[in-house]
């Protein structure tokens, strides 16, 4: 595998998280991890930093 192909498949995969976080907002569901609900602001984060760094990959990609 080259590193093209490894770029693209990351950027893929972190696109495909941030749009889960994103159905998961609109859907209005909650996350609990070990009987610990985290709050809404964690969504939103989480994919705030998932869709940065699958531009970042498409967008190192396309050099």
């Amino acid at each position: 595998m080259n590193i093209k192909s490894y770029i693209t498949i990351t950027a893929a995969v972190f696109s495909a998280v941030a749009l889960l976080h994103l159905m998961r907002i609109i859907l209005g569901e909650s996350v609990i991890i070990g009987g610990w609900d985290l709050p809404g602001s964690f969504n939103w984060v989480s994919m705030v930093i998932t869709a940065f760094l699958a531009y970042q990959g498409f967008r190192l990609n396309k050099d």
